[in-house]
């Protein structure tokens, strides 16, 4: 281009013509820069969505493990330490993220993050696969997370083992020449600030996309293994909380998950084929025995995928010869929650209903042989006092202590759903927001008075009632494809129990598709 002999106009258009490219390229490398940037700041804002819903369902996973310690304990125990090594690595990568903003005047600025000095300086050495010890710690806190999580894992999650092995390899690469390089040269070596800065943040992704399988994976399969008739088992269930001595034993024997249109192949009890099927029980009818405890052995036989699967029975019940204490059991749990009406059953075996008389704070009959309503007040346990008299006139008393817990914190939901969603923003704008008890053992009702609205670089809208008002609608406007629109802060209250204040609810969040 500069060669010949050129007249002094042709050299000047030559020049100004290569300074025209070199500013294209310029302008395209800042429009690059600002990509990662942007990148970034989406990453950024999807951790923080997920982390709110793992700690969602990490919370969930623990109350089902103190509501059903022997189905969910070892899960949780798993779960607790998945977050812990999950936890430690997130951290690690977000100071090492902070450390290499702290290099720059703005971390804002992406156009100015053109350079890969931090790195290139911190990790490694010069030849290929030869690390300085940042660039060595980098790659063994990469490869142990994914050892540590396979290792907790263990068989049982095998899959998902093997999908945190692929997602966190360390292999080497081959590049477009068709060249082996290291992994870390490879990915971080020579790169732009702002592209390692995003590259680091879609590993704090992967870490939070790896919890959320594993949680997922531990409640679905307990529900799968739920549903399996490997998984039932017997219960023996008395027309009478008590026999008499010389009197038959009358009863039936049920499957866990009680169902009617349940029908058993064959039902064997104490050597006799059990012929009496109603409502998927075996009728029970046979000589009570000996005061004290007998034991009521057999078996389920049900086909199962052109397979005879045997459920064993093996249950004990007790003959007394007179009562001489009370009975007393909460209908639906446990334990007693403040706030709600908990349904009672209170009885003495033997005795009249209506010489049965028991007390405690808050305690009430109803309608109902033996039926009471227990709202319990302040403290952590309720005392239940039964005073009866049994049929030759002799008093007894007996007592039971309640723990009382507190309603677990609700969920924000819109539509009824809650956690991460996803939906337009015209559908958004018209929904209803409420609170939800997703799993809890009553069916309470939740008015919502108000909630806040957060959209991805908008001020916070608080909003009165349950639906998008206008001012909320306008931010809403302003959202984009893939925004995550936050509403948190619900002003909630418990319909039938003024007296009673909610836990704060968690926040629902709402990733927007359009």
């Amino acid at each position: 281009m500069a060669a010949g002999n050129l007249s002094p106009r042709q050299k000047m258009i030559n020049l100004m013509y290569l300074i025209f490219i070199a500013m294209l390229a310029l302008n395209m490398s800042k429009e690059v820069l600002q990509a990662f940037g942007l990148m970034d700041e989406k990453l950024a804002t999807s951790n923080e969505a997920a982390t709110a819903r793992n700690k969602s369902a990490y919370a969930d996973l623990s109350l089902k493990a103190v509501e059903q310690k022997e189905k969910y304990e070892d899960e949780r125990i798993k779960a607790d330490k998945i977050k812990k090594v999950s936890d430690d690595y997130f951290n690690y990568i977000e100071e090492l993220k902070n450390t290499m903003k702290a290099t720059v005047d703005d971390p804002t600025d992406y156009e100015a993050m053109d350079k890969g000095k931090y790195l290139d300086d911190n990790f490694f050495k010069g030849d290929d696969g030869d690390y300085k010890e940042g660039g060595q710690e980098f790659l063994n806190n990469i490869n142990n997370y994914s050892k540590d999580i396979s290792s907790i894992l263990g068989e049982e999650f095998e899959d998902i083992s093997s999908g945190v092995v692929n997602r966190f390899s360390t292999n080497n690469v081959e590049d477009r020449e068709g060249k082996e390089r290291y992994w870390l040269d490879y990915n971080y070596k020579g790169f732009p600030l702002i592209a390692s800065l995003t590259k680091l943040t879609q590993i704090q992704a992967d870490i939070k996309t790896t919890e959320t399988e594993v949680l997922s994976a531990m409640l679905q399969g307990q529900l799968t293994s739920d549903v399996s008739m490997n998984n039932y088992s017997a219960i023996l269930i008395p027309n009478s909380a008590a026999t008499l001595q010389g009197s038959n034993f009358k009863g039936k024997i049920v499957l866990g998950r009680y169902d009617g249109t349940l029908k058993p192949t064959k039902v064997v009890v104490n050597g006799k084929v059990i012929t009496n099927i109603k409502d998927g029980g075996a009728i029970l009818d046979f000589p009570a025995g000996n005061v004290g405890e007998n034991i009521v052995k057999g078996k389920f036989i049900f086909m199962e995928n052109g397979k005879p699967v045997e459920i064993p029975i093996e249950e004990s019940y007790a003959v007394i010869a007179k009562p001489n204490s009370a009975v007393i059991s909460a209908d639906k749990m446990n334990v007693v929650y403040r706030g709600v009406a908990n349904p009672m059953t209170i009885s003495v075996p033997g005795v009249a209903d209506n010489v049965v008389k028991a007390s405690a704070p808050g305690l009430k009959p109803v309608k109902g042989v033996g039926k009471y309503l227990l709202n319990p007040g302040k403290g952590r346990e309720v005392k239940i006092v039964v005073n009866a008299k049994l049929p030759d006139g002799t008093p007894i008393t007996s007592s039971q202590i309640f723990r009382i817990r507190d309603i677990p914190a609700p969920v924000a939901a819109v539509r009824g759903e809650y956690g991460m969603i996803k939906m337009p923003k015209s559908t958004l704008q018209k929904a209803t927001v409420s609170s939800l008890l997703p799993d809890f053992v009553f069916d309470l009702k939740i008015k919502t008075e108000g909630f806040s609205v957060k959209v991805p670089g908008q001020p916070t809208v608080k909003v009165r009632g349950n639906k998008f008002d206008a001012a909320a609608i306008r931010v809403l406007n302003k959202a984009r494809r893939g925004d995550v629109v936050i509403i948190f802060d619900m002003k909630q209250k418990l319909i039938g129990s003024s007296g009673y204040y909610l836990k704060n609810a968690s926040p629902v969040n709402v990733e927007i598709t359009n």
